[in-house]
């Protein structure tokens, strides 16, 4: 059995002890401690990762009574030096420490019961019963639960029995038998818990909720606490500093100034759209004016296939002689006709596209294609101008 020092303290991060036990597996080395304060993965939350006798721990999981640790290698022993990652384990701590103060405050004004944690590398989420929660009531949890940690709760663990626990006013009665262990914070909640904590509620420095979505008639939401909440803070502020420059104007006025923007580029691309229109109609007389053996073919550099489509359907307006496109910078092929041609566009692709590279389709009247290589592209165009003209004349 371990002795596990996280239970009793989350603050240990150095301590000597005996290494117990090693075994392969699968999937690598495992050792036994006889005291680990490395946390396994539960709970919602991951776990430690550090050292054994400066070997990496990879990995810790927890089987029955004993905690095994993956290594990166077998230590040297049986004395073991155990340092742990402390930037991961305080990150854990803020994290979970506020989850139980985000669950507490969100049951006492909601009365939406927390049904599962997660604490992700970048974010934490817990999932309530509650099929939603409006803008103002996520404002005021939020606001409540940072009142409650710049109220700097106490934050104590210890042990209990089964018949103790049911005397306390547990947020969620424990699955585990046996000695319970007790997360209280003071004024707030009690709750079973095996995981790692700050001692007060002010350690957790801030919570920022940042998203909800539903989850399975519940709802999701996605927090950040202590660190995080400020690494986010920051990277927000390095946003709205780029934008303020970018617009020349302060962080109050953006929102105003990208409006304006978002016309002005509205406005701009109906202009585009009107001078493409005039130009794509002018284009269009012009082949069908220098149009050869029967058949409007024509070659482009850079014109997306949207413009290919919309140029063939002018085309095929002022002409029943069928019309082929093609875009030597996308690779695209366009064939259509007005329908008065006897011939399927989309069956004449069908029929010959996989012997040049090509993927499309379409219908009778036009067809697409798409090909890997500029000489695919071209192969197939020149086969099928020649195969057009050779069917007219």
């Amino acid at each position: 059995m371990t002795n596990r020092l996280y239970y009793h303290s989350s603050t240990v991060t150095e301590w000597e002890t005996t290494i117990t036990k090693s075994c392969k597996r699968d999937d690598g080395w495992y050792v036994l401690l006889e005291e680990s304060a490395f946390y396994p993965h539960g709970g919602g939350q991951p776990c430690d990762t550090g050292t054994i006798n400066g070997v990496p721990v990879l990995d810790v999981i927890s089987e029955e009574n004993d905690v095994l640790h993956k290594v990166e290698r077998l230590p040297e022993g049986p004395a073991a030096s155990c340092r742990i990652d402390w930037q991961r384990r305080f990150d854990h701590m803020q994290q979970h420490s506020g989850q139980h103060l985000l669950s507490a405050v969100c049951l006492k004004l909601f009365d939406a019961m927390t049904l599962s944690f997660h604490l992700g590398l970048e974010i934490a989420t817990i999932d309530v019963a509650s099929p939603e929660l409006t803008p103002d009531q996520l404002s005021q949890l939020e606001w409540e639960v940072n009142q409650a940690i710049y109220e700097n709760h106490s934050i104590a663990s210890y042990m209990v029995s089964e018949e103790e626990a049911s005397r306390l006013p547990l947020a969620k009665q424990p699955k585990v038998s046996g000695n319970i262990r007790i997360v209280e914070i003071e004024s707030v909640e009690y709750n079973a818990c095996g995981g790692t904590h700050v001692a007060f509620t002010g350690a957790i420095g801030m919570i920022k909720l940042l998203r909800t979505e539903k989850m399975k008639g519940n709802t999701r939401i996605s927090f950040k606490c202590g660190n995080r909440a400020l690494a986010e803070f920051n990277d927000c502020m390095g946003i709205i500093g780029k934008l303020s420059l970018k617009f020349n104007t302060g962080k109050d006025d953006i929102v105003a100034r990208v409006k304006k923007w978002e016309q002005e580029q509205k406005q701009l691309q109906t202009e585009i759209a009107a001078l493409k229109e005039q130009n794509d109609s002018f284009v269009a007389r012009e082949l069908a004016e220098r149009q050869e053996s029967g058949l409007v073919a024509h070659q482009f550099e850079n014109k997306p296939l949207k413009d290919l489509q919309s140029l063939a359907i002018k085309l095929t307006s002022l002409t029943n002689d069928p019309v082929l496109l093609a875009d030597l910078t996308e690779f695209k092929v366009v064939l259509s006709h007005s329908g008065s041609f006897e011939r399927s566009c989309g069956a004449f692709f069908k029929e010959h596209l996989a012997g040049f590279g090509g993927k499309g389709g379409g219908s009778s009247t036009m067809a697409q294609a798409g090909f890997g290589t500029l000489n695919e592209a071209i192969a197939f165009y020149e086969f099928a101008k020649a195969s057009f003209r050779s069917r007219v004349s």
